[in-house]
């Protein structure tokens, strides 16, 4: 099986994932929005845009070979991986870090 029909057919599994993100960043300030409703949001899998201000970006949770699942840049397509989801604090501290960088692009 492709791992995207995985994915969109585990989409549950994506949506937790993607909640436990949320739970590591929130002490931190960011601000989330779900867009895991299809019935409101009709995307082919479940993202969540993490942002401050102006700042965002877009992460999905996706299943890779051999049963694993990733965090990913959305924006960046399949090739680009935050973190296994295995590891919610490195995937956590990739998104912040991502996120500062583009808030503050002379700093980094």
């Amino acid at each position: 099986m492709l791992t995207g029909t995985r994915t969109r057919r585990r989409s549950e599994t994506a949506v937790r994932h993607l909640e436990a993100l949320a739970v590591a960043l929130e002490p931190d300030g960011w601000r989330f929005v779900r867009l895991y409703r299809r019935e409101e949001f009709p995307l082919p899998v479940p993202l969540l845009w993490v942002y401050v201000r102006d700042v965002g970006l877009a992460v999905r949770a996706r299943a890779v070979r051999g049963g694993g699942w990733v965090y990913g840049e959305a924006q960046r397509g399949r090739g680009e991986v935050l973190a296994p989801c295995s590891d919610v604090d490195a995937a956590a501290e990739a998104v912040a870090g991502r996120l500062k960088r583009r808030m503050f692009p002379g700093t980094w």
